[in-house]
C-alpha cells in the first residue's frame, strides 16, 4: 500500500518542510545531523533505538533489530550525540541496502563510510569515526520517542533528508505540515519565474506573499 503523506513530503527540499513547521511552531530540523554524502536522499517513516552506555558486557544487542525492518523504514538511532564510539558499520550498511531501507539517522557517530558511498545508501550522523560501540553501548528500547539533534522524533514520525540535514515531521501534524509546504513552494517557484521574466525581487515577493509564508500562524 502507498503511503501517500510519505510521498508527498519526498517531493519537497527540507529547506520547505522546516519553513512549514516553523510556521506552525513545531521544531523539526534535527540539528548537527549532516549527510555523509551530499547527493544523498532520504525519506520515510521512523524505526527509533535509543542506546545507553553498558554497565556490564552484554553482546548481541547492538543492531539485532535490523532484522525485522521492513523496507522503506528509515532507521533512527538516538546515542545522545556521543562521537566516542559508533553504533552504525559496514555489516548493518550491507544488510540495510540489501533489504530496502531507506536511510539511517544517527545522533552519534558511524564508520565505514566508504561502504555507504560506495553501495548510495543514506547515512546522516552527527559524525563519524572508527571506534566501535561494542561493549560500549547498547540498545535500551525500541519504538520509542527519542531526541535527534534536539527534534523529538517518534516511531511512524515522517523524516526527510537532503543536502542540508535532516527534518522529522510528526506524523499526526502531517497533512497540515505538507499543505503548507506545498503552499511555501508554489509561491517560490512562481517568485523564481517571475524574476527570470524580469520582475523585480521585491516586487515578486509582494505578488506573492513571501513574507507572509514567514509568519507564525496563531
Amino acid at each position: 500500500m502507498t503511503d501517500q503523506a510519505v510521498e508527498r513530503a519526498g517531493k519537497h527540499d527540507c529547506a520547505t518542510l522546516s519553513d512549514a513547521m516553523d510556521r506552525l511552531g513545531i521544531e523539526g530540523v534535527c540539528r548537527g545531523i549532516k549527510p555523509r554524502d551530499h547527493k544523498f536522499r532520504l525519506v520515510g517513516r521512523a524505526f527509533t533505538v535509543r542506546y545507553v552506555p553498558v554497565d556490564v558486557l552484554a553482546p548481541g544487542n547492538v543492531g539485532d533489530f535490523i532484522d525485522d525492518l521492513p523496507a522503506g523504514t528509515v532507521v533512527v538511532l538516538d546515542n545522545r550525540g556521543r562521537e566516542d564510539c559508533t553504533v552504525w558499520g559496514d555489516i548493518m550498511t550491507q544488510l540495510a541496502s540489501h533489504k530496502g531501507l531507506a536511510g539511517t539517522v544517527i545522533d552519534g557517530a558511524c564508520r565505514d563510510v566508504d561502504l555507504c558511498l560506495r553501495l548510495g545508501y543514506p547515512i546522516y550522523s552527527r559524525s563519524y569515526s572508527m571506534k566501535t560501540g561494542k561493549d560500549r553501548v547498547q540498545v535500551d528500547s525500541t519504538c520509542i520517542t527519542v531526541e535527534i539533534g534536539g527534534a523529538l522524533v517518534r516511531q511512524g514520525d515522517i523524516l526527510v533528508g537532503d543536502a542540508d540535514g535532516v527534518v522529522v515531521i510528526p506524523s499526526e501534524r502531517a497533512e497540515q505540515v505538507l499543505d503548507l509546504a506545498d503552499e511555501i513552494a508554489t509561491a517560490e517557484n512562481a517568485i523564481r519565474k517571475a524574476i527570470t521574466e524580469g520582475m523585480s525581487l521585491r516586487d515578486a515577493r509582494v505578488k506573492y506573499r513571501y513574507h507572509s509564508l514567514q509568519t507564525r500562524q496563531s
